[in-house]
């Protein structure tokens, strides 16, 4: 499994994953574009307008304050990019087959020292997603069942990936 990857995007730090399903490319766009999808995966509630320049809200997040953002582009079933913050969030759904696909989500960091924190976020989230996809019961990445975040992050850090940046809800960082 592709546990991210620190990259250039665009000029910009991001961290890059990409897992393949055994889910058509619709099902997976619809657990990554809708409200409803998401809930069972994202960190934050989120609600959007479904269209390239819409709004899009964020709250819920016990590690964030409620916030709103812009729909950078929204082309069903293929590719939903959204400011959140000083960040950019990337989703590309690409059909294998008629039973496969490919999603790659490509987090753009408005700081280089944020990737490990949230490489770590995503690789929870991400886990989230798959059980989602699977038919598993799922309470979202802050809940006990939920991979923990901790070994995760510390695993990003040892493999030389850029960190520092405050954990919210952590006394102090590495």
């Amino acid at each position: 499994m592709d546990r991210g990857t620190f990259i250039q995007h665009e000029g910009r730090p991001a961290v890059r994953f990409e897992r393949t399903y055994a889910h058509p490319a619709e099902r997976v766009w619809e657990a990554v574009a809708t409200p409803e999808g998401l809930s069972h995966w994202f960190p934050s509630t989120v609600e959007l307008e479904p269209h390239t320049g819409g709004k899009i809200t964020f709250s819920g997040d016990p590690n964030l304050e409620p916030m709103t953002g812009t729909v950078l582009t929204f082309d069903p079933p293929r590719r939903l990019a959204f400011s959140w913050g000083g960040d950019e969030l990337l989703f590309d759904v690409e059909p294998i087959d008629a039973e496969h696909c490919r999603l790659t989500l490509v987090n753009v960091l408005e700081a280089r020292d944020t990737a490990a924190r949230n490489a770590a976020g995503w690789t929870v989230c991400l886990a989230e997603l798959g059980r989602h996809l699977s038919g598993a019961t799922t309470d979202g990445p802050h809940s006990a069942s939920a991979e923990p975040w901790q070994p995760v992050y510390d695993a990003y850090v040892a493999s030389g990936m850029p960190y520092g940046a405050p954990i919210p809800g952590a006394s102090s960082h590495a």
